[in-house]
């Protein structure tokens, strides 16, 4: 999922001044290297890259045609897939840099797409669509606009015969939407790791908010997420006729259970990223809760403080692990007692605790040596939060006030995840970067009728383009 509608939806409720915001003005003609990077994106956009009946292996050999086109060798290009998922393909570029000292840096995005019925969308989901200053079409912002530009980055590199003085690297895979499905960027970490080995990565997971009224009112930098894990919660129970009932029941006893994660909260804290964030927003927002916050900010144990700011559920879920209830399943016939029930419990932890740390929380909260704990999944990295460097953060805030000037930059940490959590976990510090803009109503990103505002693109592009030669220099 996008990293970046979930990293600093709170932020969709500043107050910010007036001057401390953007405009945003109709999009004019387009240049040509603008009309260059549409053809691609439009292409990227239109292929089906679906876990269903997609294909990411398609679009990245269309992507490397592109490539190659442009003078990119192909000997610096690899395209791959795995037998088992054939169409779940990807494709890693190397663009050489002047440098033998300076370490790589690597251009991250994700290639498939959540499913979209063409009977639920307004328009056809896989046609890219303009109207009314914005471009619709599934993956239209999610991820295939980063990706698109990262393929553009490149393209122009080679067009113009520019070599920075650092070597870029571009990683776009394919399975982050689908949990389930073969992921490329675990893939590369874990199998292909010295061939996406780089300094630091560049991410999605950052990005623009809006008033919705027509002005840009922050960009955010995603500094680290939370550890995913599900829990699968057990009980089992010898059963019986349901004419002759026993308090003993399974479907009770699971219920007992999950009231008690319901009504359990985990301590509030801050780490580096989150208390930037709190700092900056906090300053941005003249009511209740930007006082609030600024309050949390001096004493975390500010009861009064954190009552207030527990109201927002994003702000509440930004300072503290949450586990939550997500699926359940019991019983076998409805004239028997259960004899089993599952269920699973979705916990979304802090940085610096680790499920098993959190295992035994629940297990504590729970209290009943009836109900079994087990990890739903044990093959996912911990997420690594990098670190608020100065030299990557610098000149991304640097840049933002030339692309999208008078608005401000925070920091912030993904309650969501996003691929980074593989290149984090194999030791590349992975950032989620500015880009384009969101509205208040989330854009139908994972929903209906996607769309991404066109000048919201071109600038964010422009800007993209920029950061990437300067971080390469």
């Amino acid at each position: 999922m996008i990293g970046r509608i979930l990293a600093s939806a709170a932020v969709l409720a500043l107050a910010a001044p007036a001057s401390a915001q953007m405009a945003i003005e109709p999009m004019g003609p387009l240049r040509p290297d603008q009309q260059q990077f549409f053809g691609l994106y439009k292409e990227l956009v239109e292929t089906d890259t679906t876990v269903t009946n997609g294909s990411c292996t398609q679009a990245s050999a269309q992507l490397a045609a592109r490539l190659e086109a442009a003078g990119v060798p192909k000997s610096a290009i690899t395209l791959f897939s795995v037998p088992e998922h054939p169409k779940d393909g990807g494709i890693v570029v190397v663009w050489p840099g002047k440098s033998k000292t300076l370490k790589p840096m690597l251009l991250l995005g994700h290639i498939d797409v959540v499913e979209a019925k063409r009977e639920d969308w307004v328009r056809e989901p896989f046609k890219l669509i303009e109207e009314n200053g914005y471009y619709y079409a599934r993956g239209v912002a999610d991820d295939k606009f980063m990706s698109a530009v990262w393929a553009d980055t490149l393209v122009r590199f080679a067009q113009d015969g520019y070599h920075p003085k650092r070597t870029v690297k571009m990683a776009l895979t394919c399975g982050e939407e689908t949990d389930t499905a073969f992921n490329g960027a675990q893939y590369l970490s874990t199998e292909k790791r010295d061939l996406i080995d780089a300094e630091f990565a560049l991410n999605e997971g950052g990005g623009g908010r809006t008033d919705g009224k027509g002005n840009l009112l922050v960009q955010t930098i995603q500094v680290g997420e939370k550890v995913y894990q599900d829990y699968k919660l057990v009980t089992t129970n010898p059963g019986g006729h349901s004419s002759q009932p026993v308090r003993d029941n399974a479907i009770y006893r699971m219920s007992a259970a999950l009231s008690k994660i319901a009504a359990h909260e985990f301590p509030a804290e801050f780490n580096d990223t989150t208390r930037a964030f709190f700092t900056k927003a906090s300053a941005m927002r003249p009511d209740e809760t930007g006082r609030a916050m600024a309050a949390l900010v001096a004493n975390i144990g500010d009861a009064e403080a954190l009552a207030v700011v527990d109201k927002d559920k994003m702000l509440h879920s930004l300072l503290r692990t949450t586990c939550v209830a997500t699926l359940i399943d019991g019983g076998h016939a409805p004239n028997a007692l259960p004899q089993r029930v599952e269920a699973n419990v979705n916990c979304r932890i802090f940085p610096g605790h680790t499920p098993a740390e959190i295992k035994d929380e629940l297990a504590r909260v729970i209290g009943d040596d009836g109900i079994s704990i087990a990890f739903a999944r044990t093959d996912k990295p911990l997420a690594v939060n990098p670190p608020l460097d100065p030299k990557l953060i610098g000149p991304m805030e640097k840049l933002a006030a030339k692309h999208f000037p008078g608005v401000p930059v925070l920091p912030a940490m993904s309650t969501g995840a996003t691929d980074g959590v593989y290149t984090g976990g194999a030791g590349i510090p992975t950032y989620g970067v500015p880009s384009a803009w969101g509205d208040p109503d989330g854009n139908g990103v994972h929903g209906l009728n996607e769309r991404l505002n066109i000048r919201g693109v071109y600038t964010a592009r422009d800007y993209l383009f920029d950061l990437v030669k300067t971080l390469a220099n």
